[in-house]
């Protein structure tokens, strides 16, 4: 179905199926703040639901036909499948129905200085960062973010001015709906290969998105596959990183075991701040810089740089400590690649622990089988690693793989099949001085909540 381009303008009651995800809960939030009328349906039980109900948006659990009711324009998330009962009626009855995707670039289209995120990890915290910044600079940003900003006191916001934040997923090429003044590049990982076949597909159609890009790429120059994707692009490039060549670098880095994270950030030799970062591991580093860049050639001062850096406290979901129990500290985190794992079970082990005991999620079939081998190598970082099923999310299992095949990869490693089991053997084995971290992006925080209920 072609969309017109204008439809927002032409429609005012809105359902959103899936409206629980991350992405799709921060839209409804922005849609219901401009007065649409918005109804929306999940199948499980979330925070997120939770938060959208406090809105006044009424929300059904489960699937069906006449949940749709009069709506105008149905969105939904990518995770939910073209024969879901809804997605169907609403086609026959000839209702307008785009994803999500398609409705953040008809949102990012109305607004002159967008700023789009994208790279394979760090999408989440980046955008909290620069948002964090903007608002500390008074730019009055709209923001549609991945995940939870205290600040903010949520997924997103609605500014008056005419700058905007959001996340650029490249998830079934989402981003190409956007077309951007400005975008970051993080980084360039092989995620999504059931999509995209190959890391020279994945790094193609991130040439597609910088071109898309009218004024600005700020990209990680340390990264070949970034550089690669940059090639033939014509927007001005500004990079970030940790050598020499970088634009915007990192110097004098400094770790404290269980502190702060401190460096400064230097731009053409000149350094602009000094960063006392609260949360851990060496990839912010980067996150920061990608966000201080992109401030700063938006105008924001320095003085804004720094205080919006040293005072942010993390996302939801990112790193984020939720308590103690009996002496056991209880964290939580979205990595759900090996090179997310990698990186926060890294900064785990700088804090000082006793011993990290990772609780892993997998993350749909496709992913888990193609880099099995990479998902063993880090979980071999965590001094225990306990397995809960993979969560296929939109995938069937055609791969026939399973967490069982994973945790006979790690030694010592735990599978149990359900969140209460994982509950119940961490509280019995764990000891005072150890930090357990769930991690994934699919809903095993709520072992992390069953165990501090204990």
């Amino acid at each position: 179905m072609i969309i017109d381009p204008d439809i927002l303008s032409k429609v005012k009651r809105l359902h959103f199926v899936g409206i629980g995800g991350a992405g799709m809960c921060a839209l409804a939030e922005i849609m219901n703040s401009k007065g649409y009328q918005l109804t929306g349906s999940d199948n499980n039980e979330s925070d997120n639901l939770s938060r959208i109900r406090k809105l006044g948006i009424p929300v059904t659990i489960g699937h069906k036909a006449e949940n749709i009711g009069d709506a105008e324009l149905v969105v939904h998330t990518a995770a939910v499948h073209s024969d879901n009962v809804e997605l169907v009626y609403a086609r026959s009855k000839g209702i307008p129905v785009i994803e999500r995707a398609v409705l953040l670039g008809l949102i990012a289209d109305k607004f002159k200085d967008t700023i789009a995120v994208s790279g394979t990890h760090g999408k989440t915290t980046t955008s909290c960062m620069l948002t964090q910044i903007l608002l500390y600079a008074d730019f009055d940003p709209t923001a549609i973010i991945g995940g939870k900003l205290p600040l903010i006191g949520g997924n997103s916001r609605v500014g008056k001015s005419e700058l905007m934040v959001c996340e650029a997923c490249e998830f079934n090429d989402s981003f190409l709906h956007l077309h951007p003044a400005v975008s970051i590049i993080l980084n360039i990982d092989n995620d999504h290969l059931e999509y995209f076949k190959t890391i020279e597909n994945l790094i193609a159609h991130f040439n597609i998105f910088a071109n898309q890009t009218s004024r600005a790429i700020i990209y990680n120059g340390d990264d070949e596959n970034t550089i690669k994707a940059l090639a033939d692009v014509k927007a001005q490039k500004i990079s970030f990183g940790l050598s020499d060549k970088c634009d915007f670098r990192a110097e004098n880095i400094k770790m404290e075991p269980g502190s702060h994270l401190y460096f400064d950030i230097v731009n053409a030799g000149i350094k602009i701040a000094s960063i006392k970062l609260k949360i851990p591991g060496r990839h912010n580093v980067l996150n920061a810089l990608a966000a201080a860049a992109a401030a700063y050639i938006a105008g924001a001062p320095a003085e804004a740089i720094e205080k919006g850096l040293n005072e942010y406290s993390g996302a939801g979901r990112r790193f984020e400590i939720l308590g103690k129990v009996n002496g056991i500290t209880i964290a939580d985190d979205y990595a759900h690649h090996p090179a997310e794992l990698e990186a926060t079970l890294t900064a785990a082990k700088e804090m000082g622990f006793k011993r990290v005991w990772a609780v892993f999620q997998p993350f749909t079939y496709s992913r888990t089988a193609m880099l099995m081998d990479d998902f063993a190598r880090v979980l071999r970082i965590p001094d225990r690693v306990v397995l809960a099923e993979i969560m296929g999310s939109r995938e069937k299992n055609t791969y026939n793989v399973y967490s069982k095949d994973l945790a006979a990869k790690i030694p010592g490693s735990v599978y149990l099949p359900d969140f209460q089991s994982i509950a119940d053997y961490i509280l019995k084995n764990a000891s005072s001085g150890d930090l357990v971290i769930t991690l994934g992006c699919g809903d095993i925080y709520k072992a992390a909540k069953l165990m501090l209920h204990k």
